[in-house]
């Protein structure tokens, strides 16, 4: 299983590179066509237009068992 350790995307229309940092941490870009939200406990999306708005750059760890 895969553990979030960054919760991140960039918006492609004006270039900011938002970041979740904790659980319902609700990011929007600067120009409102993209928001990042979960911190490392989920990943959720918003977009205006479609799924191109965005370029994906979470980042993830094996979890390891206890």
């Amino acid at each position: 299983m895969k553990k979030i350790t960054k919760n991140a995307i960039k918006c492609n229309l004006c270039g900011d590179i938002i970041v979740s940092k904790t659980r319902h941490d609700f990011v929007s870009c600067s120009c409102g066509c993209c928001s990042v939200d979960g911190g490392n406990d989920y990943l959720r999306r918003g977009y205006t237009n479609s799924r191109n708005d965005f370029t994906e750059l979470s980042e993830f760890e094996d979890e390891k068992n206890s």
